[in-house]
């Protein structure tokens, strides 16, 4: 059981979850300075930071190492099929269930979690414990989070445009959000690799302080999405019940996931290595993207709201992983040994 804690913990679920409640339970004991009437532009100070958030992304990423994972083109393929294809259309086929108002307004926020791209740091740390194909981990998962510039608000703008709950609120414009996710999250990241060769090792001998600065503008990000949520009553419709049946709804769409991808794997006869990268890129989706993407998609009180389904989903996503990488590294260990012997 150590051992699937220190996992979790490497992957990030530590005390920063617990700050992440801590933030949502400030935001909705003290809104006023998250919200647009306060003299302290916290929105504005949580952009640059998640610009800064990219660049040292972009600073640790060599072409070396995305050129290392470009050669098996069918993990590729299934992994991000799997993160922009088969998880949204999964939402859809459930969106008949929700048939009031409230609930719309949920699927929608659980709709804006499939679409968003793979996570990057825990899909990497889950595939070398678990001996996968880390190269193409750091492939897949680094062009995911630069595909989903394009294709998230792609797959919302569809959603939104259709939905008569939001047509009453305007047409959805899809080149403003992109080209406003391309100044904050693409630009900073491929500026980053442009200046790998002269800055990377700096951002990799510092990389302990880098994630200390990225989740603190996380934490920002969330408290101040969650005080416009909480100034507007937008979870006035939430209770403790809803909330469980989220949580238990957001576990079974993991596990779906990830026996489905299993299930491809064995029928694509993929090795153990790509079949462990395979089902970990294509089975998780990245907070920090989330993060980033509600600032543009939903400007307002709107965006905690859209947030709730990720975080669930992050914290669920990290002790799953952790208890199957555990289980896959240690099941590989003991074939190893039974064939030496």
């Amino acid at each position: 059981m150590s051992k699937i804690f220190d996992t979790a913990k490497k992957a990030g679920l530590d005390g920063f979850m617990l700050a992440l409640l801590a933030m949502i339970f400030l935001a909705w004991l003290w809104p006023y300075p998250g919200m647009k009437e306060s003299p302290v532009p916290l929105s504005d100070i949580s952009s640059v930071a998640v610009s800064i958030i990219f660049f040292f992304y972009g600073l640790r990423l060599s072409p070396e190492k995305l050129g290392a994972g470009l050669v098996n083109w069918k993990l590729h393929v299934m992994v991000h099929l799997s993160t922009f294809i088969l998880f949204p259309l999964l939402a859809l086929a459930f969106r008949p269930l929700f048939n009031s108002d409230d609930s719309q307004t949920l699927w929608l926020a659980i709709f804006f979690l499939t679409a968003l791209p793979s996570t990057v740091s825990s899909s990497v740390i889950m595939v070398s414990i678990a001996k996968g194909n880390v190269p193409a981990a750091i492939f897949n998962a680094s062009i995911s989070s630069l595909i989903g510039v394009f294709i998230t608000p792609l797959w919302m703008g569809l959603v939104m445009d259709a939905s008569s709950g939001q047509a009453s609120q305007g047409h959805f414009d899809l080149l403003s959000v992109v080209g406003k996710l391309s100044l904050q999250v693409l630009l900073p990241v491929c500026a980053g690799i442009a200046l790998n060769k002269r800055w990377g090792h700096f951002a990799e001998q510092h990389k302990k302080y880098i994630r200390y600065f990225d989740q603190s503008s996380i934490l920002l990000i969330v408290y101040t999405s969650f005080c416009e949520s909480f100034g507007e009553h937008l979870f006035s419709s939430l209770g403790l019940k809803e909330i469980v049946f989220l949580g238990i709804g957001m576990l079974t769409l993991f596990f779906g996931i990830y026996f489905l991808l299993t299930f491809i794997s064995n029928l694509l006869h993929f090795n153990h290595e790509d079949r462990v990268t395979a089902v970990f890129c294509g089975s998780k989706k990245s907070l920090v993207q989330g993060a980033v993407m509600s600032k543009v998609l939903f400007p307002g009180a709107q965006a905690g709201l859209m947030l709730l389904p990720i975080m669930i989903y992050h914290a669920l996503q990290l002790i799953a992983a952790s208890i199957i990488a555990q289980r896959m590294a240690a099941r590989l260990d003991e074939d190893e040994a039974r064939l030496i012997h």
